[in-house]
């Protein structure tokens, strides 16, 4: 096995410059891994590799001749199949979509491209990303890499999985709730949610606007947090379209002295306890980051119970209601069974009635959290209550289960979940949590997270 397939896409960024590897080496690698890997993990839904072969031969005739596209030269990606790819079948995993292709690209697709990234092919989905399963009724079910009778997570479970397998460097996930998030703790890799209106999400299944639109956001995800460092600043900004997107450049995470953070955490939200691995990870990590920061506080964010309660209200007030305009915009007639909690009599009853007071609620719960960042820089805590589970457990989870990362889609803040511990083989992740727009925050205590606690492990 070659082994470039497990380099970070920075470091093949590096040598492919450096022409001590070709496009075509490396896409030929991944590709082969896919092959050898995608028959357990039903990661990988579409592949073009020989569109992908003959990008490769073409960047690497423009390296002979000193000329290199972008950042991204020959770096092998996987795109989660919620995004609009030309050329290639982008289902978004419902049955209205199964032989949709794209004219194309999504903007944030097209931007990794235009930075010379290769494109391999689509990673599975559940069906409108609306589950932490992956599994829908064209493609079937995804598997975890670390454990095959577990699952990835969702819903951008399939591109954590292919990524920790070596078969792509890197990915963009979307994440309405934690969906880049937990799978990437799922997984054992890296994945960051960006600040609302950081990325556009033109092209993506579930499309921006509406009342739900600024929990929603797309992120990359990778082995090592040095590649979402590398490739966030390529796909922010505004595209003409999207119309909640700011034109405020990322920062730089290596500007950012780790040591003058003031960093709160917790192991425990006091709404649902983890399981005791991940509280007894998230605590080494804390203890690890004593003598690297400047504050270390113990501490809940305040209101920790109201936010989640904000959170389930709204996604129980409007969920049933976008499902069923999108399956119309879609044309699906048949919904699979990943989304039959959210079309429950109760919730359709519900739907479409949105009170005017809920929503001036979560304005002020907003605002009266940003308060939190006079003490502080960060938050360190749990990216998910639980580690990899077997298929399906996840189907019985309320949104109380899902509060380690909800709450911060609703505030719009940025989150970064980063491997900083195993049990039994399986990974483990921690969650950083910034102010809005201070990525570069995040991503900084990242990086120290991922040098002290060991960062990625490859799957046995």
């Amino acid at each position: 096995m070659n082994d470039s397939i497990y380099w970070s896409a920075s470091a093949m960024a590096h040598a492919l410059r450096k022409r001590e590897l070709s496009a075509r080496e490396i896409v030929d690698a991944c590709l082969a891994r896919i092959d050898a890997v995608n028959p357990s993990l039903n990661a990988v839904v579409q592949l073009v590799a020989e569109r992908a072969r003959s990008e490769a031969d073409a960047l690497d005739k423009l390296a002979a001749g000193g000329d290199f596209k972008g950042p991204l030269h020959g770096v092998p990606i996987t795109i989660k199949d919620s995004l609009d790819t030309a050329g290639i079948v982008s289902t978004g995993g419902t049955q209205g979509r199964r032989d949709f292709v794209p004219q194309q690209d999504a903007p944030v697709v097209a931007r990794l491209r235009a930075a010379g990234a290769v494109l391999l092919g689509k990673t599975n989905t559940p069906e409108l990303t609306l589950s932490a399963e992956t599994d829908n009724l064209i493609y079937g079910r995804s598997n975890n890499p670390y454990d095959l009778a577990r699952s990835p997570g969702g819903s951008s479970g399939g591109s954590a999985a292919i990524i920790a397998s070596g078969g792509s460097a890197l990915e963009l996930g979307s994440d309405t709730g934690g969906s880049i998030r937990e799978p990437a703790h799922l997984c054992g890799i890296s994945g960051i949610k960006p600040t609302s209106g950081r990325t556009p999400r033109t092209g993506h299944i579930v499309p921006y606007g509406g009342v739900l639109d600024s929990l929603t956001q797309i992120g990359p995800m990778a082995r090592y947090v040095e590649d979402l460092v590398l490739a966030l600043p390529i796909i922010c900004g505004p595209d003409g379209c999207d119309p909640a997107v700011v034109p405020v450049a990322p920062g730089d995470p290596g500007a950012i002295d780790t040591s003058r953070l003031r960093v709160a955490w917790y192991a425990d939200n006091g709404i649902v306890a983890p399981d005791a691995e991940i509280q007894r990870v998230v605590t080494a990590t804390a203890q690890a980051l004593r003598a690297e920061v400047d504050v270390l506080d113990n501490r809940l964010l305040p209101g920790m119970r109201e936010l989640v309660s904000l959170t389930t209200e709204l996604r129980e007030s409007t969920n049933a209601g976008i499902i069923q305009r999108l399956l119309k915009r879609y044309g699906t007639t048949q919904p699979g069974p990943g989304l039959a909690g959210y079309l429950t009599e109760k919730s359709l009853a519900s739907s479409n009635h949105v009170d005017p007071g809920l929503l001036e609620a979560i304005d002020e719960a907003r605002s009266q959290a940003l308060g939190f960042f006079t003490d502080y820089d960060a938050i360190v805590c749990p990216a998910s209550h639980a580690l990899a589970r077997a298929h399906g457990a996840s189907h019985a989870d309320g949104f109380d289960d899902w509060s380690y990362v909800t709450i911060y889609n609703l505030l719009g803040w940025p989150g970064v979940s980063v491997r900083a511990g195993s049990s039994s083989g399986l990974p483990v992740g921690v969650q950083i949590v910034a102010a809005p727009w201070r990525e570069d925050i995040a991503l900084a205590l990242a990086l120290r997270i991922e040098a002290l606690m060991g960062g990625y492990q490859r799957p046995q």
